[in-house]
């Protein structure tokens, strides 16, 4: 049984009108109020895989109490490398790592690995094919501290990286999941990274991670979705919206960007009659909705096509459900972009 099968809904802390109080733009979580989190999933996915995996090692740029390594560091303090504030020299020392037989689990800011670090990765980690897994939070609109932390273009950054597998998990369950599936992958892996207590969403569904795959989480007749990372949260508590409308909304999680699933994409976006909406927390170039689109028009598929996304700006700082509302990416958002399209 799955250790996040046991959980405790977070506990929001309230003004005296009911005011939803602030938190810190760095550190705030995207669960929403009372909703069902588990904390630090892929902190506690590692320390399980190290039991019987002694090659796992666990590696940061000083960010281990941000991206959840912290507690694979208590658990192997031996088998932990904080590297400093030297991303280059943490991607390069994970290559060198790789190459004595160990697997690197490294973790930082995305914003970091893909702009910062980006040449040590390609040259070090992809082109030499070598088995490092590079986790990190704070993928898209996760914080509210603006373009300097906000990489909101980091899939794009790594998508035409050649050896490079992308993932973008949904929630606390997936990244669990994923944890150990990327484990038992051999080669380089980009996975962007929720931290902290984390939702908890597709276990109502009875849905499992596979490396590679897009699945239907939800059907419908009128709307298909298309989405990965948070944005399959927002799209299922969309779809749950848009029913008291009698608007049928299905939902394709798509949480392996690279390599894409496109024998599912094609069957699902084939289907007659439904508008298609990719939905994603990066920005609206180079994502996941282009790539989509590319396979639609590439295979002749062309239904009604709209994006959800970040817009191709540097964004505001700020608190993050403000930021998710006027950026687009909201569940408010999602059902307003939606009926506008019907």
């Amino acid at each position: 049984m799955s250790r996040l099968s046991k959980y405790t809904p977070r506990k929001v802390q309230l003004g005296p009108n009911g005011e939803r109080l602030k938190t810190s733009a760095m550190i705030a979580s995207i669960a929403g109020v009372d909703q069902r989190t588990a904390p630090a999933p892929f902190g506690h996915a590692l320390v399980e895989l190290a039991k019987s995996r002694p090659e796992i090692v666990g590696m940061t740029a000083d960010l281990s109490k941000y991206t959840d390594l912290f507690v694979f560091a208590k658990a192997y303090p031996e088998r932990f490398y904080q590297m400093g504030m030297a991303e280059g020299v943490l991607m390069s020392a994970a290559a060198g790592m790789a190459r004595e037989g160990f697997t690197p689990f490294v973790t930082t800011y995305a914003v970091f690995a893909a702009r910062r670090a980006y040449d040590f990765i390609c040259m070090a980690i992809a082109e030499e094919n070598l088995d490092v897994k590079i986790c990190c939070a704070l993928p898209g609109l996760t914080t509210g501290y603006g373009p300097s932390h906000q990489a909101t273009e980091d899939i794009a950054i790594f998508r035409g990286l050649p050896n490079m597998t992308i993932i973008d998990p949904c929630d606390a369950l997936e990244i669990e999941q994923a944890t150990h599936a990327i484990a038992a992958y051999k080669g380089p892996v980009y996975m962007r990274l929720l931290r902290g207590n984390v939702p908890l969403v597709l276990d109502e569904y009875g849905y499992t991670f596979e490396l590679g795959k897009a699945k239907v989480v939800r059907d419908g007749r009128d709307v298909l979705v298309i989405s990965s990372g948070l944005m399959t949260m927002r799209a299922l508590e969309a779809a749950k919206a848009l029913s008291a409308d009698n608007v049928d909304v299905a939902v394709l999680h798509v949480p392996t960007i690279k390599p894409l699933d496109t024998e599912t994409i094609l069957r699902e976006a084939g289907k007659g009659g439904r508008l298609v909406v990719v939905a994603e927390n990066h920005t609206v170039v180079g994502g996941l909705g282009e790539a989509v689109a590319g396979t639609l028009l590439r295979a002749g598929v062309a239904p009604k096509f709209r994006q959800i996304g970040l817009p191709d700006e540097f964004l505001d700082a700020g608190a993050l459900p403000t930021l998710h509302d006027r950026y687009g990416i909201s569940t408010g958002a999602v059902i307003r972009q939606i009926k506008g399209w019907l």
